[in-house]
């Protein structure tokens, strides 16, 4: 499993995430963007999933306290992946609950969702 940041650049943070999602893994990923929000303040967020194969069952997946931290912060978020995870992705990131829109992409739409991201 793998979950990293892989850029950072005018406001715009993109995450990978391919395998089999740990809670471990995931907060790891949250701290180092609260970490940019703390030097760039308002960002959108790029989440591209490839060869993703859900998350782990370890671990406390209640815990909301980095969407309590960073939700003022983050404008926009798309995340890219498998049709057959949209609606599991969606429920997992908490759409229509967020102070945000969030959108699900296939990886064919791509430029699609970085269109969407850089509008406002």
């Amino acid at each position: 499993m793998s979950a990293e940041i892989i850029s950072h650049i005018g406001g715009l943070v993109t995450a990978k995430i391919s395998g089999k999602l740990t809670y471990s893994e995931l907060t790891s990923l949250q701290k180092s963007v609260i970490n940019i929000i703390g030097r760039e303040g308002g960002i959108r967020v790029l989440v591209i999933t490839e060869d993703f194969l859900g998350w782990d069952k370890a671990g406390d997946w209640d815990d909301i306290s980095f969407q309590d931290t960073s939700d003022p912060y983050i404008n926009k978020m798309a995340l890219v992946g498998e049709k057959k995870w949209e609606e599991l992705a969606l429920l997992f990131t908490g759409k229509g609950f967020r102070e945000f829109p969030i959108e699900y992409f296939t990886p064919a739409e791509l430029s699609k969702a970085q269109a969407w991201l850089t509008e406002n």
